[in-house]
């Protein structure tokens, strides 16, 4: 059985009584600002992306690097990041002369926040469970400047009382898909260390470009035009209703298991096999797709989606160092009653053969779609992984990160999966959140999945 457990939220801390002090603007050096000022183009995989990530970094106790010094070497590495990763200092807006979306690389700065918890790490509880007051760590709206010149990137570095501190940062999807993200994390680990560049960057986002004329050469049921339905962003958008969080944390002996159930009923084809995502999406899909099934929804249709990379499926292929948004998302779908009759290993297929459909003719495909449809990802649910992107295993002067995690708001159509907090390098916590009538169907089909 899975390990599962779920909190009262009156057991969080509501308040983690946290103070600003001090909010400014970082800007990139000199140098750079006497560029000729340009603009970025963004794909339309970037456009689709205008929303922030926050994600909180949080760092145990470490003598030699107090919060105080710890800003201090960041806000410089800031600068220096900036000298290469121009658009951060940047800002959003519609290009006058092609009518899209890009970046005015103007320069305008990045924010730059340090604040003070009156709390202890520890007394934070445990970092694993989706905390609310956790927004209180990352700023994202900078008080001082107006709406429309609000940075693209925001920094702000939390001091608790037993020396431990947090790194919470917002950043417009626009600017990093997760794996650049992480480079970038890695990037200014090596300039906090007096180190060139683990790995420079390359900000050309036209090598997404859409094709002239655009070719739609594949049907494309992950994508919805604007148009189309009056609830094409549903899975995207925070709801107002109460849902209940629960995490499954998923061992890596538990994941194994399920492989090894899977492979008893996979094609002998051998065009799929039964990764860890794979499987654990396949888990995800049942149980979510179950969750809310009366015996007249058993005829309906469930759509799930997932990101898939796409840097080495392109011919030729991107540079791995590519900061923009390489991912689309891929899909599978089934009637609901295929998944509860069919066997695991089916499931499993359909999930793997949703990320084996993105050649490099479907994603130009799906990036010429989005050049004449202006569409969005629409499906019943999305599982979105922070499983092996790796933030935690960036090495720190003072060290890699106690925990790393999203700020979670209420989503009732995306599961997020998560790396282990205690050490099961392989292990996935699972985290969902539905009104309490599905959730406990959820569990019910996820403990019976497993058995």
């Amino acid at each position: 059985m899975a390990t599962s457990y779920q909190e009262s939220s009156s057991l969080l801390l509501q308040d983690l009584k946290v103070t600003i002090k001090e909010a400014s603007l970082v800007f990139p050096s000199q140098e750079t600002l006497t560029h000729e000022r340009k603009s970025m183009f963004l794909s339309n995989v970037d456009q689709v992306l205008n929303f922030d990530v926050q994600t909180v970094h949080f760092f145990r106790p470490n003598k030699d690097f107090p919060p105080e010094i710890v800003s201090e070497m960041l806000g410089k590495a800031l600068v220096r990041a900036m000298d290469v990763y121009e658009f951060l200092a940047g800002r959003l807006r519609v290009n006058p002369s092609s009518g899209r979306l890009d970046v005015d690389c103007n320069g305008a700065g990045a924010g730059f926040v340090t604040a003070a918890s009156e709390y202890t790490l520890e007394e934070l509880g445990d970092l694993v469970y989706p905390n609310p007051a956790f927004a209180k760590l990352v700023t994202s709206q900078l008080q001082s400047l107006p709406k429309d010149n609000q940075p693209l990137f925001a920094f702000q570095v939390t001091s608790f009382k037993c020396g431990g501190f947090s790194m919470g940062i917002s950043t417009n999807h626009t600017t990093f898909d997760g794996l650049s993200f992480k480079t970038f994390l890695a990037n200014l680990a090596s300039l906090l260390s007096e180190k060139p560049l683990s790995t420079p960057p390359c900000n050309d986002r036209t090598l997404l470009k859409a094709r002239s004329p655009p070719r739609v050469t594949f049907p494309h049921h992950e994508l919805v035009q604007l148009q189309d339905s009056e609830t094409t962003t549903t899975v995207f958008e925070a709801t107002s209703e109460h849902l209940d969080f629960n995490i499954f944390k998923l061992s890596s002996q538990q994941i194994l298991r399920l492989k090894e159930k899977a492979s008893e009923s996979l094609s002998s084809t051998g065009c799929v096999r039964a990764t860890g995502f794979n499987v654990v999406t396949a888990l995800v899909w049942r149980c979510k797709a179950l969750s809310f099934v009366e015996e007249e929804d058993l005829e309906k249709e469930s759509t799930i989606l997932y990101a898939v990379d796409i840097r080495g499926r392109l011919d030729p292929q991107l540079p791995s160092s590519y900061t923009g948004n390489a991912v689309l998302t891929a899909y599978a779908k089934a009637k609901r009653k295929a998944l509860l009759e069919e066997p695991f290993g089916r499931i499993v297929e359909m999930v793997g053969e949703g990320a084996n459909r993105i050649t490099d003719e479907y994603a130009r495909s799906a990036i010429d779609w989005g050049e004449m449809y202006k569409g969005f990802p629409h499906g019943e649910v999305l599982v979105s992984s922070w499983w092996k992107l790796g933030f935690a295993e960036v090495e720190y002067p003072w060290g890699k990160p106690k925990y790393c995690c999203p700020v979670v708001y209420h989503r009732k159509d995306i599961v997020l999966l998560f790396p282990d907090i205690d050490g099961d390098s392989k292990g996935v916590y699972v985290l969902a959140a539905l009104p309490a009538e599905e959730m406990a169907k959820f569990q019910n089909w996820f403990e019976d999945t497993l058995s």
